[in-house]
């Protein structure tokens, strides 16, 4: 053998070799312009500014180029039933369309319950229930209707209108600045003529704002979702619509603004871009409450004309004998939609962010439909919760969890790779990063200028290697973590990453 190097050894090398090279070949670096070019007025108003928002990796938004690194999905852990719809006078099997909020009552969910046929809509009611935790949730006798001869129930609206705003009611909690504490929660709801808009000063006690509906352009027949833009200042509203209008073509969505949350003007159809058209069943869109700049959908997505289920599957399931062909001949899951404004929204994940489950059951038409918001349920957790086994005696919520702002990522694998973002300016004066390495990976991140070329003090070579696994860890190099003299100046960033995962960074204000 001589001083030849064994054959293992030489692949690990030859395999290492790639991100060995990029960090060296950065930290290198080039000539770079002063401080003064960086700050030119016309860089400056090219670049994206962050200031101090948090970004997450749901799109490609930052990204100008990326080697080695890919943006990928992270499918959450079932942690199983949380509520189960099982009252025999005002539940039945046809229960969906939640809405969890997070406040500083704890938690409260709304839903659909009523008795029959969901399709021919016969009583329905609007239901509530409430958590301290997000995990145990109960339903409180709340003695505020009657229903089948009592007032012992959890049921926040009935159908007293016939106008079924009930069928879709769905809530949000209004954090516009100077909101009348009387109309601090919002609601819109309805099928029969348009979108009646609600509102509520505990959440459990609601009066129509206006008798009549307040927007109409739309078919509604869906749980249509509405909340205050802090980016945007305005309400805004995503509802459904159908590709060719009426009942035809595909079940998409559409956009609304309002000022006030009376006088609604509709914006048109969203545009997902050059993917293809599926039906979006619920669309679920709302601000992520750690970066409200960011809207997320995790849509419902309904595929037609698949028979994963035999007809004596269906019978055996006891699904409504009307419906049986149709609901066996669909099925359903979760996809993730994300926007920043406007009516056009990403899909930069075609694949399910949560598939159906083992088991028929849970492959029928409507299973498997997201409750509108993610919600934090500990430091280092979100969850999200799907109505599971619709239209089955076995109807049922479910609670689904990530890491905090786990959803997606930018990861590299062992050879290693990294990100280049567009140009940006922070307001800042630390780098945070919510990331996690294996025990042989690692994250690097360097500060470049615009041509992409390290800033010295600042490059890959000068980062304090990162190994582990933290919602906010701060960025240092060898000369400190300050960046104060990068303030407002046009730069960008590299993330360099080797077996590792980078799901969300921030610019924050901290003190030495």
């Amino acid at each position: 053998m001589g001083n030849r190097l064994p054959f293992n050894t030489l692949h690990v090398i030859i395999k290492s070799m790639p991100i060995l090279i990029l960090w060296a070949s950065f930290a290198q670096g080039q000539p770079h312009r002063s401080d003064a070019s960086l700050n030119r007025e016309s860089d400056t108003k090219a670049a994206v500014a962050l200031r101090t928002r948090r970004e997450l990796f749901v799109d490609l938004y930052l990204i100008d180029s990326m080697e080695g690194g890919r943006l990928i999905l992270h499918p959450p852990v079932d942690k199983g039933p949380v509520l189960r719809f099982n009252q025999p006078a005002w539940e039945e099997k046809h229960c969906t369309y939640v809405t969890v909020l997070q406040s500083d009552k704890g938690y409260q969910l709304y839903y659909r319950a009523g008795l029959g046929s969901a399709t021919d809509r016969g009583f329905q009611v609007t239901a509530y229930a409430e958590s301290d935790d997000g995990v145990r949730w109960r339903k409180p006798d709340l003695g505020l209707f009657e229903v089948q001869g009592s007032k012992h129930n959890n049921v926040i609206l009935t159908n007293a209108r016939g106008d079924f705003a009930v069928h879709n009611f769905s809530p949000f909690i209004d954090s516009r600045p100077g909101v009348d504490p009387s109309q601090r929660y919002k609601a819109l709801g309805g099928i029969k003529g348009g979108l009646y808009a609600f509102a509520s000063a505990d959440g459990l006690h609601w009066k129509r704002m206006a008798d009549t509906p307040v927007f109409r352009d739309g078919v509604f027949d869906s749980q249509n979702v509405s909340f205050w833009s802090e980016a945007e200042q305005a309400y805004l509203c995503y509802f459904r619509t159908w590709t060719e209008g009426g009942f035809k073509g595909f079940r998409t969505v559409s956009r609304a603004r309002s000022p006030d949350f009376l006088h609604w003007q509709g914006e048109g159809r969203i545009d997902f871009g050059n993917t293809p058209m599926e039906h979006l069943y619920i669309n679920q869109t709302a601000p992520y409450p750690r970066a409200p700049h960011i809207y997320l959908g995790t849509a419902a997505r309904l595929v037609t004309g698949r028979e994963v289920l035999t007809a004596s599957q269906a019978e055996a399931l006891s699904l409504d004998p009307k419906y049986r062909d149709e609901t066996r001949r669909e099925a359903s899951d979760v996809v993730l939609l994300s926007s920043r404004g406007g009516t056009k929204m990403e899909r930069t994940f075609l694949s399910s962010l949560v598939r159906p489950g083992i088991g028929y059951e849970n492959w029928v038409s409507r299973s498997n439909f997201p409750a509108l918001n993610l919600v934090s349920t500990g430091p280092d957790e979100m969850s999200m919760y799907v109505v599971q086994r619709y239209a089955q005696e076995d109807v049922h919520l479910r609670r689904y969890t990530f890491r905090t702002d786990g959803l997606a990522s930018v990861q590299a694998g062992h050879e290693g790779g990294y990100v280049l973002t567009k140009p940006i300016t922070f307001s800042g004066n630390r780098l945070q990063v919510n990331y996690s390495t294996s025990a042989a990976g690692s994250l690097r991140v360097e500060l470049a200028d615009l041509q992409g070329r390290p800033i010295p003090g600042f490059s890959a070579s000068d980062c304090i290697e990162m190994v582990g696994n933290e919602l906010a860890r701060t960025v240092r190099w060898a000369a400190g973590d300050a960046l104060d003299a990068w303030k407002e100046k046009p730069v960008r960033l590299r993330f360099l990453l080797k077996d590792a995962d980078l799901f969300s960074f921030q610019f924050n204000t901290l003190s030495e």
